[in-house]
């Protein structure tokens, strides 16, 4: 039978991965919640949360901290394997015979040691019905018996209230974890710290020094908080705020230019199709006043936006 590695084809191994800064700010309690829950025998974790509220940064966060030794002894040198559950529903052909990447995954499993397999959109892999053709706390069962064989799932509080509520076999080896919307200050506390890795990731910088650069965060933010943001699933912090964020780095890129300004930030809210139009006029005309002194002093000029032009560009 020709040799066929699940784990090298289909999954990322995040202890591998080369962090800039910590992926996870202002997560150390859902982090120390899952460390708990991963040392506790016979028992795996399921982050639960509503999407782009950073689950998988919660994993990732934990990645780093045991590149860094930074976890509790018996956690010190484990892996951890990132796979989406629709890459285990694929079938993969070997020496003739057609097998399920999850089945295939299990075996290779079954030689390794120190392992957290972490299973992104895991719903889709519990309960034997129609709908899930596998039961994966049952197939799972053998390497997770072992004890150095962990397992991490994340879902959405609407899938877990679907699907895994009913699976009884399930929820006897997963504890949940519920990861919740970070609040205003918090979340620009997260882009604060993260815009190390946007610098590192595009070569440039924002202009300003740290208290002007927080002002524009906070401005980031306002705009992009709950009752601002159009009707999605994906409309969460901190990701909403990230999507503007990326845009302002994207106007300095487009233009070759180092650094960003203030005129990115304005146009990146501009332009965000996350934000209600007329939400998106007043929190310019907020911006517009807040920054009008430096604005001035650097010769900067925020145009005032209308209605239809926002409209325009829908």
């Amino acid at each position: 039978m020709e040799s066929y590695s699940v784990i090298n084809n289909i999954c990322d191994n995040l202890t591998d991965k080369e962090y800039v800064t910590n992926p996870a700010i202002a997560r150390e309690e859902e982090i120390k919640k899952l460390m708990i829950v991963l040392l506790a025998p016979e028992k795996s974790a399921l982050l639960v949360g509503k999407p782009g509220i950073g689950k998988t940064a919660i994993v990732e966060g934990l990645a780093y901290l045991i590149q860094k030794d930074m976890v509790p002894d018996v956690l010190k040198g484990y892996k951890i394997l990132k796979v989406n559950s629709s890459s285990l529903m694929n079938k993969v052909t070997i020496g003739g015979n057609e097998m399920l990447s999850v089945n295939l995954l299990v075996d290779e499993l079954k030689s390794m040691s120190k392992v957290i397999l972490f299973i992104d959109e895991v719903h889709t892999l519990v309960g034997a019905n129609s709908e899930s053709p596998v039961d994966l706390a049952n197939i799972l069962k053998p390497c997770l018996d072992r004890g150095d064989i962990k397992a991490i799932g994340a879902t959405t509080d609407i899938e877990y209230e679907t699907y895994i509520v009913r699976d009884r076999a399930f929820l006897r080896r997963f504890d949940k974890i519920d990861v919740n919307e970070p609040d205003e200050a918090t979340t620009v506390q997260i882009l604060f710290k993260s815009l190390p890795r946007y610098e590192h990731q595009t070569g440039i910088h924002f202009k300003y020094n740290d208290y002007i650069t927080t002002m524009l965060l906070e401005s980031i933010v306002s705009a992009t908080s709950e009752y601002k943001r159009t009707y999605g699933l994906s409309a969460m912090y901190p990701d909403v705020a990230f999507s503007v964020l990326s845009q302002a780095f994207s106007m300095a890129l487009v233009d070759n230019r180092s650094e960003v300004t203030i005129l990115d930030v304005y146009n990146a809210i501009k332009i965000s199709k996350r934000i209600y139009p007329d939400s998106i006029i007043k929190e310019l005309n907020a911006f517009r006043e807040k920054f009008s002194k430096i604005c001035i002093d650097e010769g900067i000029v925020l145009p005032v936006v209308t209605i239809e032009e926002i409209d325009s560009m829908e």
